[in-house]
């Protein structure tokens, strides 16, 4: 893992400079969650660092790379391109950097989305990224979110699932099926 560490350090610095401060923001808030929820801190650090490794990627461009790769594509994703950053990024790593931890994999392909079958790390690095201090304006419930989290990596990702999924149906937008689908894998997982 080292080695992985080393080579991702590499490649962020060819990201421009705002992203590369939101990455390093990401891996300080990962770290600090996965000190509350006993998530081994190099793991949650390398899917922090990892997860928007292809977010400078034009949506055409990523569309392309997602044929390339072998990255399934559903009519959400062509509808909104963007969403496919963590696949392919996810798909990159282990294909030119010899990804081979799935639960790391996971965690960088399902940030923008979530999935059902997310482990501990991958809603940590889907949490974190969406508690970056910078985005407070962009979700003002954030601070709320960010205490949830420390306590709740489920409650925190069914909140911000829930709530993001009613603005976007309100505003007559798709939802991404994965997110749907991971909503109500909590809601059911929470009833029991």
């Amino acid at each position: 893992m080292p080695e992985l560490l080393q080579r991702l350090q590499y490649r962020l610095k060819s990201l421009p400079d705002g992203l590369q401060a939101h990455i390093y923001r990401v891996r300080d808030v990962a770290q600090e969650l996965a000190a509350c929820h006993q998530v081994d801190p190099k793991r949650a650090e390398l899917g922090a660092l990892a997860h928007d490794v292809c977010r400078a990627v034009p949506g055409d461009d990523l569309l392309k790379m997602s044929a390339d790769l072998g990255v399934t594509v559903t009519d959400v994703d062509r509808d909104f391109p963007l969403l496919l950053h963590g696949p392919v990024g996810a798909e990159l790593l282990r294909q030119e950097e010899g990804l081979n931890d799935l639960g790391l994999y996971q965690a960088v392909r399902w940030h923008s989305t979530a999935h059902a079958s997310l482990d501990d790390l991958g809603k940590l690095v889907f949490l974190a990224d969406k508690l970056d201090p910078q985005k407070s304006a962009v979700y003002s419930y954030q601070a709320r979110l960010h205490e949830t989290a420390q306590e709740s990596l489920d409650l925190a990702l069914l909140e911000f699932l829930s709530r993001e999924m009613a603005v976007r149906l309100e505003k007559g937008e798709t939802v991404h099926p994965a997110s749907v689908d991971a909503r109500n894998n909590l809601v059911l997982r929470l009833k029991s």
